[in-house]
């Protein structure tokens, strides 16, 4: 441990530092490089990106790269367009799910016109009217019900068998709450029309 170096590794290490340069390197230049010249260096330093002066400024360009943001998932919600939707409506599946609720007829997207009609019903004084009013209030709860729980059964069938190996998991909740849209404002926008199948 303490005897002094062999002859060989004495000329392995002579023979590496015989090898290198003797010219000394610039200590402030990067390692490898010479040090640019102050015109490339500032040429290189204003194609870089501009970074904000001040925190209004940084607000500002945060501002208008979420608007851009905001404009690109709008148009993707219009054309279905994949790349650009927000991540809850993303994937094959997802897709699947709003296309499997845009083909067909459901009960809870005329919810909203049947309660405007109930509750016009219900503004009139007179029993008979009322009590049609409160029967009609729900027979449509109940055939929602109904119908969304045909919708949760038949398409998680079908889930399974289209998509064995991808999570299900919250996508027959989302087809569910996509039939109480009425069609025309569903977003992102049917891609299908009514009795074709996905």
């Amino acid at each position: 441990m303490f005897r002094s170096r062999s002859k060989d590794e004495q000329a392995a290490t002579a023979k590496v530092t015989a090898d290198q340069p003797q010219q000394p390197r610039d200590p402030q230049a990067p390692k490898g490089r010479p040090t640019p010249k102050r015109s490339d260096a500032q040429a290189q330093r204003r194609t870089r990106a501009h970074t904000p002066a001040n925190r209004k400024e940084a607000a500002k360009a945060q501002r208008e790269a979420r608007r851009a943001d905001m404009a690109k998932q709008r148009e993707a919600m219009a054309n279905g367009d994949e790349r650009y939707l927000p991540v809850r409506d993303k994937g094959p599946v997802r897709r699947f799910a709003r296309d499997y609720v845009d083909s067909r007829w459901c009960v809870a997207e005329f919810f909203l016109p049947m309660a405007v009609i109930i509750l016009v019903l219900t503004m009139i004084r007179v029993p008979q009217i009322q009590n049609v009013a409160l029967l009609l209030w729900l027979v449509i709860i109940v055939l929602i019900v109904l119908d969304s729980a045909g919708i949760w059964f038949r398409m998680g069938k079908q889930l399974k068998e289209r998509f064995p190996n991808e999570s299900h998991r919250g996508v027959k909740a989302y087809a569910v709450m996509r039939t109480l849209q009425m069609r025309r404002l569903r977003l992102p926008k049917p891609q299908v029309k009514r009795g074709e199948r996905p």
